[in-house]
This record gives C-alpha cells, sequence and structure tokens, in this order.
C-alpha cells in the first residue's frame, strides 16, 4: 500500500466479525431498530437487557465495524453504516433484515 494514502472505510469490514455480531437476537434488534430508524440511543426503549450486557453488544457491533458513535450531551447515539456494509457486502444487510 502507498503511504499516505487512507483505506476505503468499507475495507475494515471482515465478513467473519460482522456475520458474529449480527448472529445474537439482541444485537440483531439494535441493527434492526437502527436500520429502520436511522440510529438509536446507547439505551433504547423497548429492550429488557440489563445496562451492562446492552454494552457489550455495542461494543461488539462497533467493533466489528457495523456502527458509528457520536455524543450528544451525555448520551452517546449510534448509527449503522450501511453504506460501508452494502459496498463491502452487497446485500448482506437486505437478507438478514428481511427486506430489499
Amino acid at each position: 500500500m502507498t503511504e499516505g494514502r487512507e483505506r476505503a472505510p468499507e475495507l475494515d469490514l471482515e465478513l467473519a466479525a460482522v456475520l458474529h455480531a449480527l448472529g445474537d437476537p439482541v444485537r440483531l434488534a439494535l441493527v434492526r431498530r437502527m436500520a429502520e430508524l436511522g440510529e438509536s440511543a446507547c439505551s433504547p426503549d423497548g429492550l429488557v437487557v440489563p445496562r451492562s450486557t446492552l454494552s457489550n453488544h455495542w461494543r461488539i457491533l462497533r467493533e466489528a465495524g457495523l456502527t458509528t458513535t457520536r455524543q450528544e450531551g451525555k448520551n452517546r447515539i449510534m448509527a449503522l453504516r450501511r453504506a460501508e456494509l452494502d459496498a463491502r457486502f452487497p446485500g448482506l444487510l437486505a437478507a438478514v433484515l428481511g427486506g430489499p
């Protein structure tokens, strides 16, 4: 690789890590929520999961490269990296989420 060149963001996504992250029902629910709403607070309504467990799920999604995180006041807001995922693995999210 030539020095000074940045890697394309979608190249940091590995299929095994992405599939592992999507393989858990809670993480899949979080991804579905982000796909539908665009982003999600770190403690979304409607999920009955201990806070420490939820933090672990968010960490796995982040480390797999599925999400970005931004700070909004005291809250963290997560968003799905849909464009990068679709560029690297065309059709994967649509298949996993059950839609086009």
